[in-house]
């Protein structure tokens, strides 16, 4: 989901909310493995990989990061989590997953890759998708809740690893576990 300013003034004003965390931001994401609650908070500093400059890593000396994932459901292999962001660095999510011993169902980066097959994800795609955004608008002073379905290929690999669950057949299986039920910003 990308939202685009269409002057300088919404732009700062827009920067100026993501900044002082005014923006709600709302991920869905499947995870290797089964959390050990409901609700998980991580809060780990992220920076570059000091052994590979191409990956982001929890490292001591880098910026705060700090996530709260909602489990939505649970499946055999693993469970659906909405993911809030509180900080906006590069690869947060999947970071802070991996970190945890629970990595991005497709993420070969951050070694959530393998099984393929039981997540019925295509090559290079990893189950993390951009669904929510909850602002006010820069220019009107409106509130602004957009939502983005689960993508197709999405959809697919959530009922091949659902099947047999009692998923509800839905349009968007997001409003049908309560993605959007609630958040905090």
């Amino acid at each position: 989901m990308l939202i685009v300013a269409k002057t300088d003034r919404a732009h700062r004003i827009l920067s100026a909310a993501l900044a002082a965390r005014r923006v709600h931001r709302g991920y869905a994401v499947m995870i290797w493995g089964h959390l050990g609650g409901d609700v998980l908070s991580v809060d780990k500093p992220i920076a570059r990989d000091p052994r590979d400059r191409k990956r982001m890593a929890i490292v001591s000396t880098g910026r705060q990061a700090k996530t709260d994932f909602v489990r939505l459901a649970r499946f055999g292999p693993g469970d659906l989590l909405r993911a809030h962001l509180h900080t906006g660095r590069t690869h947060q999510i999947r970071v802070h997953l991996a970190s945890v011993g629970h990595p991005v169902m497709g993420d070969d980066t951050y070694g959530g890759g393998g099984g393929r097959r039981i997540a019925g994800l295509p090559p290079r795609r990893h189950f993390l998708h951009a669904a929510w955004l909850v602002f006010i608008h820069p220019i009107t002073g409106a509130p602004m809740d957009i939502r983005s379905p689960l993508p197709e290929d999405l959809k697919q690999s959530l009922s091949a690893i659902a099947e047999g669950s009692g998923l509800p057949e839905a349009e968007d299986p997001l409003v049908a576990l309560g993605f959007y039920d609630q958040h905090s910003s």
